[in-house]
């Protein structure tokens, strides 16, 4: 289940240069990142359904 710990930091920064390359996708990048955090959180560890 590691890799569901390596997932996040590579989205942040990608999240992070697209903003800086087009503001104006800021509000669409963090609305994917906070679904993509959500469902790792949920679904990452395995937890969520036992």
């Amino acid at each position: 289940m590691n890799i569901s710990l390596h997932l996040v930091p590579i989205v942040s920064l990608i999240a992070g240069i697209l903003i800086l390359i087009m503001p104006r996708l800021l509000s669409t990048i963090v609305a994917i990142y906070l679904i993509m955090v959500g469902l790792v959180g949920l679904f990452g560890s395995g937890n969520f359904l036992r």
